[in-house]
């Protein structure tokens, strides 16, 4: 059993600060399923309180203000990893933190707007420091690839754009998926071999964080967030199929049903696709 920590060594905290880092914040919505954000302004204050800053509205920041149950990964350039579960518990739009952030330089130049307000998170544990298993990640990619194709489902119609079945596929983009834990906190994994066989199916092999990813069961909701070098970015919610084999090889699979796009200036819901929205409210009044 991997041990966990109550604290952050001290050591490591400088090693949170830069801006040129992924960090991600899982959450849950109001229908209890799990959710994923890219959050870069995400770092500890003290080795028993981490810190985020907000600059655009999205869905993860009204998450925390329902259900306070957060899950985090940090993970810096030289492939250290951070992961572990968190409180969340007020906000603040002045201050020392408030300042801090907006000196940065990737925010003190946001092309939007500065960071508005900083939100703190109590955290309950973290695993400490660990490195990506890079060999396994590796052959578990391989695996997949191969075994990709037999993956495809029966589904009929596109689910996720060409673009976004592209990012999955594509040999520099880093995943991630998301669960619930029995004590209510999501959890993320490293998923960097999960890959589409189609538009409607995500597929992994559980070489890579097998001990981990051995707790995932059949019919349970998941959610898989897709990051590539460039920060573009994806993440589909949908329903884990359980584990097969597929041309002789063993593939866990994810049959997608809701894919949203994170990315600024416009977040928003892809598929199911909404319908037109009536406009109701104008600057300066009703009318």
């Amino acid at each position: 059993m991997k041990k966990v920590f109550p604290r952050f060594d001290p050591a490591d905290m400088l090693e949170f600060e830069p801006e040129a880092k992924v960090g991600l914040i899982a959450t849950v919505n109001p229908q209890g399923l799990p959710h994923i954000t890219l959050i870069t302004a995400l770092q500890a204050k003290t080795p028993t309180q981490l810190i985020w800053g907000q600059f655009s509205e999205g869905m993860s920041k009204r998450h925390v203000r329902t259900n306070p149950k957060t899950g985090f990964a940090i993970m810096t350039m030289d492939r250290s990893l951070w992961r572990g579960k968190a409180r969340w518990t007020h906000t603040a739009t002045h201050g020392e933190d408030h300042e801090m952030f907006n000196l940065k330089p990737m925010f003190r130049y946001n092309a939007y707007t500065g960071l508005h307000t900083i939100h703190y998170m109590d955290l309950v544990e973290t695993g400490g420091r660990e490195k990506l298993p890079l060999a396994s990640i590796a052959l578990s990619s391989i695996l997949t690839a191969l075994a990709r194709p037999g993956a495809r489902s029966n589904r009929q119609g596109r689910i996720l754009k060409p673009w976004a079945q592209g990012l999955f596929n594509r040999l520099d983009s880093v995943k991630f998926i998301s669960w619930l834990d029995p004590d209510g906190f999501p959890v993320i994994v490293p998923l960097i071999q999960c890959q589409a066989p189609d538009s409607t199916r995500l597929a992994f092999s559980p070489l890579a964080y097998r001990e981990e990813l051995e707790y995932l069961q059949e019919g349970m909701v998941v959610a898989v967030f897709g990051l590539t070098l460039q920060m573009e970015d994806v993440l589909v919610r949908g329903v884990f199929a359980g584990f097969g084999k597929f041309r002789g090889i063993t593939l866990g699979c994810m049959d997608i049903d809701w894919v949203y796009n994170s990315m600024p200036p416009v977040h928003g819901q892809i598929y199911p696709e909404l319908g037109m929205q009536p406009v109701v409210h104008f600057q300066g009044g009703d009318r």
